[in-house]
């Protein structure tokens, strides 16, 4: 390490004496804290750099405060398994390349450590923005992307220290089950076999789709049966057991089912497809979400598109705008997706 003329090590008072600038100043910029107290950014470079010729230790979170543009943009997400997070993946790409970006993408399978450890290092490798894609509690990479004064999106799901970009999870699900139930109506079955499966009781996006599930029974004066809501989680695993138990204590499929994903849809598939032809056109089904491949399925589906390509342009929107005193929450609308069929042009 660099030392001073008198052989000691460098001080944050030798930065300031080097580069004009306050004591305080200095501190703020090298633990990385400088943008909310509108230091300028040429100023924040000078530091840096004076700090790199003295020989100060830079900590992690300055680090990742740029000297020079990186070109770089981050995103981590849950996995790539379903459509909506491919495409997220792949609609950020896109748009990053265009803006003269290299994109970053990152999986991290829902593990808080591995998200955590993934957004310490984009940071450190001066990612010049952050998506943060399906993270259930994104407060505590919102708070290291904010100390190392790197603008960051949470996608998905939303959190409250930093702007957030979600699908329309309400207004789509009740949307949705209006559509089924007004289905069921018409083959004169009870609406209050409608059954909602999958996703994670607590969890900001299923929450949101149970409400909207009970909004469209409340607008049409009814009300689901008690048992109507199983949040049984998101894989395709846990969405086949649950329906093996409902039809164990039916005697067959539930009139209607309102998927709460593409995986735990693809549970769903798995399970009909060992029951005769007949069982399957006995149902109704809705999945929040859209996979085109749907449209050759043997049975009546109905599907609730997510707009990935708004909502990774609203983000970015969002990014450039980027003013960390606000914290917006933008709702993007979702829409029915064209499954192009013979039989239903609903779908």
């Amino acid at each position: 390490m660099t030392r001073t003329a008198a052989g000691r090590k460098s001080t944050i008072y030798d930065i300031s004496r080097a580069t004009g600038s306050s004591v305080a100043a200095v501190s703020m910029v090298l633990n990385g804290t400088w943008t909310r107290y509108r230091i300028k950014e040429e100023t924040a470079n000078r530091i840096l750099e004076s700090a790199q010729q003295l020989g100060y230790n830079v900590n992690m979170a300055a680090r990742g405060l740029r000297l020079s543009r990186s070109g770089l943009a981050g995103m981590i997400l849950p996995h790539y398994r379903n459509r909506f997070f491919a495409g997220l993946a792949e609609t950020f790409e896109e748009q990053a390349r265009r803006r003269g970006l290299c994109p970053v993408v990152v999986s991290t399978q829902r593990d808080p450590a591995v998200e955590g450890s993934v957004t310490q290092t984009l940071l450190s490798q001066r990612v010049e923005v952050l998506f943060i894609a399906g993270v259930r509690d994104p407060s505590p990479l919102n708070a290291l992307c904010a100390a190392a004064g790197v603008p960051c999106i949470n996608v998905d799901l939303p959190g409250a220290d930093a702007p957030s970009v979600v699908s329309d999870n309400q207004g789509g699900a009740r949307a949705l089950t209006d559509v089924l139930i007004g289905k069921m109506q018409a083959r004169g079955d009870a609406a209050e076999e409608l059954v909602f499966l999958g996703g994670i009781a607590n969890e900001y996006a299923t929450e949101k789709r149970i409400a909207g599930f009970r909004e469209a029974f409340a607008a049409r004066n009814l009300t689901p049966s008690l048992d109507a809501v199983e949040c049984c989680g998101y894989l395709a695993a846990d969405a086949r057991r649950a329906l093996a138990r409902r039809v164990e204590q039916l005697g067959r499929l539930p009139a209607g089912l309102l998927m709460n994903s593409i995986t735990a849809f693809e549970g769903l598939v798995q399970f009909a497809s060992q029951l005769p032809r007949e069982a399957w056109q006995s149902s109704v089904f809705g999945c929040f979400d859209w996979d085109p491949f749907a449209a050759h399925l043997p049975f009546d589906v109905t599907m609730m598109r997510q707009d990935v390509e708004r909502i990774i342009a609203q983000a970015f929107a969002l990014a450039d705008a980027h003013d960390p005193a606000t914290r917006p929450l933008v709702i993007v609308p979702t829409d029915f997706g064209r499954l192009l069929d013979q039989h239903d042009a609903t779908r």
